[in-house]
């Protein structure tokens, strides 16, 4: 399938153009700033589909929201008209508007008008068109300091820059650019996964925030990696804000430091907690060192062995029982300690012993719940 993308070296074209490039049965053919209008024609040859991404909503001066918002879609929805009527081959167009579009801006009014020539041009000529009324779009490769409040704050608060918050409470409404690009590929293979909204369709699902909110967020990940802790980042808004917020970062702040305890038996190092359950570490343990010797009441803990071979022991607390493990880095097997066991952990190899633990608690000074016992 052979696909034009206009805007392809935009923010929505950029993250399209890589989601398409990975399916192989589409060639890609692409209209940016750098092509002029007249190209359009012959770009437009043996086209199956097309994406109309292209559109300014900052310009140096008004006429450029005529040039590359409304003039650019009617010559496009032209062509297109010409076409069917030249070879009867209808090439479906998908147009990215805006929620703005409905406003008494210049902006506004280019992408209105721009409608207006998608409906008038393709509707009246029964070929398919879908136009979708953007809200704030979010993620990867937003330009900063431009129209996206998120690539803004993301870059300043990654870099250390002040952010500017005229008001707070100033509500906004957003979509990631993965289910936006996610639902543009449904078009495209004719699965839609939309909803309708007065004749116009919609990105879902859509986050409502204020500015405040917002930033409050996203300074939070920035902390988070001081204190170690890291927020629920695995669903919804705040996994996609999370991951926008990561991809802000500069390439010197690709790797962080975090504090590393030593003493004659090895290291320990607290990796990541979390906000409820639990944190992981690892430790090192040189050969013959043993570490533990202690119970907790409620504390448990999971140990992997990744380097090394270690013999886990455990004794009740009340009976007395006993029991010992063995294991080592050919194992993938994860040794728990129970409440009420007293346990430690020996290095019994020649080399350098390497766990990965996880305690399903973060580790509080003030209440260790963590009581010597010798084994």
């Amino acid at each position: 399938m052979k696909i034009l993308i206009t805007g392809a070296d935009g923010f929505i074209g950029k993250n399209l153009c890589l989601r398409m490039a990975e399916d192989k049965d589409s060639e890609l053919v692409f209209f940016t700033r750098h092509n002029k209008i007249d190209e359009l024609s012959f770009l437009l040859k043996e086209v199956d589909f097309i994406f109309h991404l292209a559109g300014v909503n900052r310009p140096q001066d008004a006429e450029e929201f005529v040039e590359h918002n409304s003039e650019l879609t009617r010559i496009l929805c032209q062509e297109i008209v010409k076409i069917a009527k030249d070879t009867g081959r209808k090439i479906p167009v998908l147009f990215t508007s805006s929620i703005h579009a409905s406003a008494d801006t210049l902006y506004g009014k280019s992408k209105r008008i721009a409608e207006g020539y998608i409906i008038d041009l393709l509707k009246d000529s029964n070929i398919p068109a879908y136009i979708y009324r953007l809200p704030g779009v979010f993620g990867k490769w937003a330009r900063p300091n431009y129209n996206s409040v998120v690539a803004t704050f993301c870059n300043n608060i990654a870099r250390d820059l002040p952010v500017s918050i005229n008001n707070p409470q100033q509500e906004i409404s957003l979509v990631y650019i993965d289910d936006v690009v996610n639902i543009f590929i449904s078009i495209l293979k004719q699965q839609p996964l939309c909803e309708i909204n007065d004749g116009f369709l919609e990105v879902t699902p859509t986050y409502n925030t204020t500015v405040g909110e917002l930033a409050e967020i996203i300074q939070g990940f920035k902390h988070n990696r001081e204190t170690l802790i890291i927020d629920r980042v695995g669903s919804g808004f705040i996994r996609a804000l999370y991951s926008t917020f990561i991809s802000y970062l500069p390439v010197e702040k690709f790797t962080y430091n975090i504090p590393e305890y030593r003493d004659p038996r090895g290291a320990f190092v607290e990796v990541i907690k979390t906000r409820d359950s639990g944190q992981f570490s690892y430790f090192t343990a040189y050969p013959g060192v043993t570490r533990g010797g202690h119970y907790h009441h409620t504390k448990t803990e999971k140990f992997l062995v990744i380097k090394g071979i270690a013999r886990f022991r455990f004794r009740h607390m009340i009976t007395g029982e006993c029991f010992e493990v063995i294991t080592n880095e050919n194992k993938a097997e994860l040794v728990e300690t129970i409440p009420g066991w007293a346990h430690d952990v020996t290095n019994i190899g020649e080399d350098e012993l390497i766990a990965i633990v996880w305690a399903n608690e973060i580790f509080d000074r003030s209440k260790p719940d963590t009581i010597a016992s010798s084994l």
